[in-house]
């Protein structure tokens, strides 16, 4: 049992790994983020961080749908599709804290634009 809640952890952090690496940003988010001065630079950052919430919250629903299969047909999966659904139960996890933050840190911007104008 402990040996296949380790396997459970390593697949897991594989995958989220290899999506990290797969979609690098398409700008420097740290220089974007020193160099921004304007209300516009600031909503800029905002767009960009709405838009990786809306990649984020389309892997939730990839992966919602997934794990509904797995549900539907245990009974062809047997013990693999249980570490299916777990994975699918881990990865819906990480990707909705992801969407959380990427829309904390959108609405953060937005502010300092508002503040700004």
């Amino acid at each position: 049992m402990r040996i296949w809640k380790i396997s459970v952890i390593l697949i897991v952090l594989a995958l989220l790994i290899s999506c990290a690496q797969m979609k690098p940003h398409s700008m420097d988010m740290t220089q974007a983020i020193q160099n921004a001065k304007t209300a516009a630079d600031h909503e800029a950052l905002a767009r960009h961080y709405e838009a990786v919430a809306r990649e984020m919250q389309s892997k939730v629903q990839e992966h919602k749908k997934m794990l509904e299969q797995y549900e539907a047909q245990r009974q062809f999966y047997g013990r693999r599709g249980l570490d299916m659904e777990s994975m699918c139960h881990a990865l819906i996890n990480f990707y909705e804290q992801a969407v959380k933050e990427n829309m904390d840190m959108a609405n953060s911007h937005r502010k300092v634009a508002a503040e700004i104008k």
